[in-house]
Protein backbone atom coordinates (compact mmCIF):
# COMPACT_ATOMS: atom_id res chain seq x y z
CA UNK A 1 0.00 0.00 0.00
CA UNK A 2 2.94 2.42 0.75
CA UNK A 3 4.50 1.76 -2.68
CA UNK A 4 1.01 1.99 -4.28
CA UNK A 5 0.67 5.51 -2.58
CA UNK A 6 4.11 6.62 -3.32
CA UNK A 7 3.90 5.78 -7.08
CA UNK A 8 0.53 7.96 -7.20
CA UNK A 9 2.17 10.94 -5.95
CA UNK A 10 5.21 10.50 -8.26
CA UNK A 11 3.08 9.83 -10.91
CA UNK A 12 1.54 13.08 -10.08
CA UNK A 13 4.84 15.44 -8.84
CA UNK A 14 5.99 14.10 -12.65
CA UNK A 15 2.67 15.28 -14.23
CA UNK A 16 3.05 19.09 -12.85
CA UNK A 17 6.84 19.26 -13.82
CA UNK A 18 5.92 17.69 -17.51
CA UNK A 19 2.94 21.02 -17.99
CA UNK A 20 5.21 23.51 -15.72
CA UNK A 21 8.09 23.10 -18.76
CA UNK A 22 5.93 23.34 -21.59
CA UNK A 23 5.39 27.45 -21.75
CA UNK A 24 3.13 27.62 -24.81
CA UNK A 25 0.37 25.07 -22.91
CA UNK A 26 -0.84 28.21 -21.12
CA UNK A 27 -0.64 31.16 -23.36
CA UNK A 28 -2.74 29.40 -26.62
CA UNK A 29 -5.66 28.29 -26.53
CA UNK A 30 -4.77 24.11 -27.06
CA UNK A 31 -1.91 22.78 -25.57
CA UNK A 32 -0.25 20.12 -27.29
CA UNK A 33 1.83 17.36 -25.15
CA UNK A 34 3.63 14.17 -25.92
CA UNK A 35 3.14 11.57 -24.00
CA UNK A 36 5.09 7.96 -24.63
CA UNK A 37 5.44 9.30 -28.72
CA UNK A 38 1.51 9.47 -28.87
CA UNK A 39 0.61 13.39 -28.89
CA UNK A 40 -2.45 14.92 -27.04
CA UNK A 41 -4.44 17.98 -27.23
CA UNK A 42 -6.45 19.61 -24.53
CA UNK A 43 -8.27 22.64 -24.88
CA UNK A 44 -7.98 25.07 -21.77
CA UNK A 45 -10.54 23.51 -20.38
CA UNK A 46 -9.45 20.19 -20.97
CA UNK A 47 -6.57 21.36 -19.32
CA UNK A 48 -8.39 22.50 -16.19
CA UNK A 49 -9.55 19.03 -15.39
CA UNK A 50 -6.46 17.60 -16.11
CA UNK A 51 -5.07 19.44 -13.57
CA UNK A 52 -8.25 18.34 -11.36
CA UNK A 53 -7.82 14.67 -11.94
CA UNK A 54 -3.78 15.52 -11.11
CA UNK A 55 -4.95 16.71 -8.17
CA UNK A 56 -6.87 13.79 -6.82
CA UNK A 57 -4.63 11.12 -7.61
CA UNK A 58 -2.29 12.86 -5.56
CA UNK A 59 -4.38 13.24 -2.38
CA UNK A 60 -5.26 9.65 -3.34
CA UNK A 61 -1.85 8.26 -2.93
CA UNK A 62 -1.50 10.33 -0.25
CA UNK A 63 -4.36 8.76 1.54
CA UNK A 64 -3.40 5.05 0.52
CA UNK A 65 0.55 6.15 1.68
CA UNK A 66 -0.92 7.51 5.29
CA UNK A 67 -3.44 4.00 5.50
CA UNK A 68 -0.74 1.51 4.51
CA UNK A 69 1.59 3.48 7.65
CA UNK A 70 -1.24 3.24 10.03
CA UNK A 71 -1.59 0.00 9.63
CA UNK A 72 2.05 -0.91 9.62
CA UNK A 73 2.43 1.20 12.71
CA UNK A 74 -0.68 -0.60 14.39
CA UNK A 75 0.81 -4.56 13.49
CA UNK A 76 4.13 -3.31 14.93
CA UNK A 77 2.27 -2.43 18.06
CA UNK A 78 0.49 -5.61 18.19
CA UNK A 79 3.76 -7.20 17.70
CA UNK A 80 5.64 -5.59 20.44
CA UNK A 81 2.94 -5.89 22.53
CA UNK A 82 2.84 -9.95 22.06
CA UNK A 83 6.44 -9.90 22.60
CA UNK A 84 5.65 -8.13 26.04
CA UNK A 85 3.56 -10.55 26.74
CA UNK A 86 5.95 -13.45 25.98
CA UNK A 87 8.24 -11.81 28.00
CA UNK A 88 6.48 -11.21 30.82
CA UNK A 89 4.75 -14.95 30.90
CA UNK A 90 8.25 -16.21 30.69
CA UNK A 91 9.93 -13.97 33.83
CA UNK A 92 6.55 -14.87 35.33
CA UNK A 93 7.37 -18.65 34.92
CA UNK A 94 11.18 -18.14 35.49
CA UNK A 95 10.26 -16.77 39.21
CA UNK A 96 7.26 -19.97 39.60
CA UNK A 97 9.85 -22.24 39.22
CA UNK A 98 12.82 -20.39 41.17
CA UNK A 99 10.00 -20.46 44.02
CA UNK A 100 9.31 -24.29 43.70
CA UNK A 101 13.08 -25.28 43.14
CA UNK A 102 13.67 -23.19 46.62
CA UNK A 103 10.33 -25.21 48.09
CA UNK A 104 12.04 -28.45 46.61
CA UNK A 105 15.58 -27.58 48.63
CA UNK A 106 13.62 -26.90 51.66
CA UNK A 107 11.62 -30.10 52.12
CA UNK A 108 12.98 -32.92 53.92
CA UNK A 109 14.85 -35.19 51.32
CA UNK A 110 12.83 -38.17 52.66
CA UNK A 111 9.67 -38.71 50.79
CA UNK A 112 8.00 -40.91 53.87
CA UNK A 113 4.91 -40.12 55.27
CA UNK A 114 5.12 -38.83 58.92
CA UNK A 115 2.84 -40.96 60.08
CA UNK A 116 3.15 -44.92 59.52
CA UNK A 117 0.54 -46.43 57.53
CA UNK A 118 -1.97 -48.69 59.33
CA UNK A 119 -0.89 -52.36 58.57
CA UNK A 120 -2.87 -54.23 56.36
CA UNK A 121 -3.19 -57.89 55.64
CA UNK A 122 -1.97 -59.39 52.27
CA UNK A 123 -5.49 -60.93 51.55
CA UNK A 124 -7.38 -57.94 52.29
CA UNK A 125 -4.92 -55.97 49.97
CA UNK A 126 -5.25 -58.22 47.47
CA UNK A 127 -9.57 -58.08 47.59
CA UNK A 128 -9.74 -54.43 47.49
CA UNK A 129 -7.31 -52.10 46.24
CA UNK A 130 -5.99 -49.32 48.58
CA UNK A 131 -6.89 -45.71 47.28
CA UNK A 132 -4.87 -43.14 49.19
CA UNK A 133 -3.91 -40.72 46.64
CA UNK A 134 -3.21 -38.01 49.98
CA UNK A 135 -0.79 -40.08 51.22
CA UNK A 136 -1.87 -40.07 55.16
CA UNK A 137 -2.06 -43.96 55.29
CA UNK A 138 -5.76 -44.05 55.07
CA UNK A 139 -8.21 -45.58 52.27
CA UNK A 140 -9.94 -42.06 50.48
CA UNK A 141 -12.69 -43.68 49.87
CA UNK A 142 -13.56 -44.20 53.50
CA UNK A 143 -12.56 -40.77 54.17
CA UNK A 144 -15.12 -37.88 54.24
CA UNK A 145 -12.74 -35.57 53.02
CA UNK A 146 -11.41 -37.36 50.16
CA UNK A 147 -9.01 -35.50 47.46
CA UNK A 148 -12.00 -35.79 44.76
CA UNK A 149 -14.93 -37.05 46.10
CA UNK A 150 -16.72 -39.65 43.53
CA UNK A 151 -19.67 -38.34 41.42
CA UNK A 152 -22.36 -40.07 39.92
CA UNK A 153 -23.25 -39.20 36.40
CA UNK A 154 -26.16 -40.67 34.69
CA UNK A 155 -25.56 -42.81 31.33
CA UNK A 156 -26.79 -41.63 28.09
CA UNK A 157 -28.13 -44.55 26.16
CA UNK A 158 -27.32 -43.83 22.37
CA UNK A 159 -26.84 -46.06 19.39
CA UNK A 160 -23.75 -43.90 18.32
CA UNK A 161 -20.62 -44.39 20.12
CA UNK A 162 -17.95 -42.04 19.75
CA UNK A 163 -14.14 -43.66 19.64
CA UNK A 164 -10.92 -42.00 18.47
CA UNK A 165 -12.73 -39.51 16.79
CA UNK A 166 -15.11 -41.20 14.60
CA UNK A 167 -19.20 -42.46 14.93
CA UNK A 168 -19.25 -45.88 15.17
CA UNK A 169 -22.29 -47.73 14.20
CA UNK A 170 -23.06 -51.03 16.33
CA UNK A 171 -22.08 -54.42 16.06
CA UNK A 172 -25.34 -55.97 15.57
CA UNK A 173 -26.17 -55.16 12.74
Amino acid sequence: MIVLGLLLIVLAGATVIAVSWDETAAATSTATFTVFDRTLQFSQLEFFFAGAVTGAVFLLGLAILFSGMRRSAVQRRRLRDSRLEARDRVARLEKEKQELERKLEESPSTSAPSTPAPAVSPAAARTSPVVDRDRDGVDDRAETTAPHPRVEVPRQNSADQLVAGRHTRPSGR
